[in-house]
C-alpha cells in the first residue's frame, strides 16, 4: 500500500515473523525536508520505535550518528528530542526536520 502526504511518502509493508508467528505492521517513510543540506529523509517506525533511518546528503558524520542513536528508539521520544533544533543561522536543522517528518508519520 503507498500513500502520500504533504512531503511525505509511506509505504506501508507487512514482516511477518515465522518464529513468533506474529504479524507487525511495519511502514517506510520517506520525507524531504525544507531549509537544510539534507535532500532526504528515509525510516521506518515498526512498534512506535524507529528503524533504519537514513538521511541523503547532509553533514555525513551528524547525520550517521543521529541514525545510529535513535535505531531502535521510541519514535514519539525522538520527535520530542529533536524539535526545535537549529543549524547556524536556520531556524531549523536536519534533527528539526525528522522531528517533523516523524510528526507526520505518527499522525
Amino acid at each position: 500500500m503507498f500513500a502520500k502526504i504533504a512531503n511525505l511518502e509511506i509505504i506501508f509493508y507487512l514482516c511477518i515473523e515465522i518464529i513468533n508467528k506474529a504479524v507487525i505492521l511495519m511502514a517506510h517513510y520517506s520525507y524531504i525536508p525544507e531549509g537544510v543540506c539534507s535532500q532526504k529523509i528515509d525510516f521506518e517506525i515498526e512498534d512506535g520505535k524507529l528503524h533504519n533511518i537514513v538521511f541523503t546528503k547532509g553533514c555525513p558524520g551528524n547525520l550517521q550518528a543521529i541514525s545510529k542513536l535513535l535505531e531502535g528508539v521510541d519514535a514519539k521520544w525522538a520527535a520530542n528530542r529533536l524539535r526545535g533544533n537549529t543549524c547556524g543561522a536556520k531556524l531549523t536543522s536536519c534533527a528539526d526536520q525528522f522531528a517533523k517528518a516523524i510528526d507526520q508519520a505518527l499522525r
